[in-house]
């Protein structure tokens, strides 16, 4: 009698890869492929099955040319894994862009078509990119069962607030508008023929979920542009829902509801942060055992320095702080004129720190008034990192071009607000 083949199915969760970011000056590309290669070793290593990706995927600062090298990367460095036999799901985030990730889509599907069927089932062995609400089933490559998955993206108004004439007054209402679309259309895939409630599925969004534990703040966004869901059911529902947005690695409300939390630390309410990502196994009934947390080791460290007595500071700081050279810095100086030269400071603290990201200084003595540069943009939202990474790159353009260019930004970005 034969022994009937089972589902065992490896999933690898993780979340807001953001490649292409830059953190104030500094390019974080080579920390980022860095982090990626760690999940690609991992995938090896563990033999995983699925790589899940939920969601921030692209940093909204990255350039054209960024966005190509970090899929060139991608390629390379998930060939062989593809070739094995594994796939990659992921989904967009409130951070990627959406215009490039669907175009991206259309590429692929041109490339492989697929049905656009509902509930389809997929070939394994290549990357598929979630830029609608999506119902999929993917064969278990050990028995050929299915297993399903549901990929629900940020919600945007362009996504899941399709009426023509709709109309908000508020922030608030909006978010509650996308708030319930994000509901409906999570319980429309669930109730399509298609979908069988009594084999195995596994969710995965992009999305903060009531009782989520934030840290010291979101990663560029605001409590009021945020998106909260009541995920209470989510645990009965799916056998695991693997979330994206939130950056610590956290369950919530039941061990199979998790955040695997970013690949890399993003900022510096990060730098105490451990990352990690998940793994988990789908069997027929469901999930086997409990999902596990695999750190990811060497993250690049981030700092805050302040500087009261650069002569001392200075000196001291060089004989006692460890990997200053890789290590991403915020620093606050203190100098008094007459007696501390502020150009040899700040030359003395760039050979120390080459990676500082943003930087403040502040005349202490009693020579003149207190000089205090304004708050750095690099540590700043948005507009004021779009605008510190316009003048780094316009830099060697004449002052009126600088200028100019900076005006139309201004104006684009206020007008956006």
């Amino acid at each position: 009698m034969a022994v009937p083949r089972l589902i065992r199915m490896k999933l690898l969760h993780t979340a807001d890869w953001h490649l292409g970011d830059r953190l104030g000056r500094i390019d974080r590309t080579d920390d980022l492929r860095r982090a990626v290669d760690r999940v690609a070793d991992l995938c090896r290593d563990e033999r995983v099955d699925v790589l899940l990706v939920a969601g921030d995927l692209f940093s909204e600062l990255a350039r054209p040319d960024g966005l190509r090298e970090a899929i060139r990367h991608w390629r390379d460095r998930f060939r062989e894994f593809l070739e094995g036999g594994g796939t990659i799901l992921t989904l967009t985030g409130n951070h990627d862009n959406e215009n490039f990730c669907q175009t991206l889509v259309h590429a692929m599907n041109l490339a492989a078509p697929l049905t656009g069927q509902p509930g389809e089932l997929i070939a394994p062995g290549r990357l598929y990119l979630a830029t609608e609400p999506w119902f999929l089933r993917l064969p278990d490559r050990h028995s050929g069962d299915a297993v399903q998955f549901i990929l629900m993206p940020w919600p945007t108004p362009a996504r899941f607030l399709r009426e023509s004439n709709l109309h908000y007054g508020s922030p608030e209402e909006k978010n509650q508008l996308l708030v319930d679309a994000w509901k409906r259309a999570l319980v429309d895939l669930r109730q399509l023929p298609a979908y069988d409630p009594k084999a195995p599925a596994v969710l995965s969004a992009h999305i903060n979920i009531h009782g989520a534990h934030i840290g010291s703040s979101l990663f560029r966004m605001t409590p009021q542009e945020d998106i909260v869901i009541d995920g209470s059911d989510l645990a009965e529902q799916f056998d695991y829902v693997a979330l994206g947005h939130v950056h610590k690695p956290q369950a919530v409300g039941a061990a199979h509801v998790r955040y695997s939390g970013s690949i890399e630390k993003m900022d510096l309410g990060e730098r105490d942060d451990i990352k990690s990502i998940a793994i988990v196994e789908i069997g027929a009934e469901g999930l086997i055992g409990e999902p596990s947390e695999h750190r990811l080791k060497e993250t690049t460290p981030i700092d805050v320095v302040n500087i009261d007595n650069p002569r001392e500071d200075l000196l001291r700081l060089r004989q006692s702080y460890k990997n200053a050279a890789a290590t991403l810095v915020n620093l606050h100086i203190r100098y008094t004129a007459g007696v501390d030269n502020l150009e040899d400071v700040l030359r003395g603290l760039d050979e120390l720190f080459p990676r500082w990201y943003a930087r403040d200084w502040e005349e202490s003595g009693e020579l003149g008034p207190s000089l205090v540069a304004p708050d750095d943009p690099r540590s700043q939202g948005f507009r004021e990192t779009v605008r510190e990474y316009l003048e780094q790159e316009l830099i060697q353009h004449g002052d009126a071009d600088r200028d100019a260019i900076l005006a139309i930004a201004d104006e684009l970005m206020a007008n956006n607000d």
